[in-house]
């Protein structure tokens, strides 16, 4: 019987997964591209959904983020600071955030998705009904944060194969 943090974890190598498919189909160019002002690029989406993980699970952990313990804000080297709430980014913020090196997209969404899932693979099943966040009414349990983290990566990989339809105009 799968528990419920590999039903998790395979939900989120399926989003990795279309996201790298959708990378690989576009240039550099491309992928950094806005197809229309409300439309983020697909490199907004990838580097969001691993902001996202790794911010969502790092407050879970108990431990600093990836962007900033493993040095992925100065790989990015973006003209954003560092607690940049990404999820309210305007247009223009959003258009922001371009690589030239497709590689680091690639790697900064790997190392959230691994480190997302060690997470899961070590938390303990008694622990989800936990009660993390009262700023919300109900309040938010670390399964909901799990869930709401999870199904943000697999929104956002549906959108970037949308935009790069857009984009590519197939």
């Amino acid at each position: 019987m799968m528990e419920n943090t590999e039903f998790a974890m395979e939900m989120l190598d399926r989003a990795q997964e279309r996201f790298e498919d959708t990378f690989e189909q576009m240039t550099t160019e491309e992928a950094n591209q806005m197809p229309a002002p409300l439309i983020k690029s697909v490199t907004w989406l990838m580097w969001h959904t691993a902001r996202e993980l790794d911010l969502q699970i790092s407050d879970l952990n108990g431990t600093e983020a990836l962007w900033t313990s493993a040095g992925w804000s100065e790989k990015f080297a973006l003209d954003l600071p560092d607690d940049t709430e990404d999820y309210r980014h305007t247009p223009e913020e959003a258009a922001k955030v371009v690589v030239t090196d497709r590689q680091l997209v690639l790697d900064y969404l790997s190392a959230s998705v691994a480190f997302t899932k060690q997470y899961l693979k070590n938390v303990e099943e008694s622990s989800l009904d936990d009660v993390i966040d009262t700023n919300w009414n109900p309040p938010v349990t670390r399964q909901v944060r799990i869930v709401s983290a999870i199904d943000d990566a697999v929104m956002h990989s549906g959108q970037a194969v949308y935009t790069r339809r857009l984009v590519l105009g197939k």
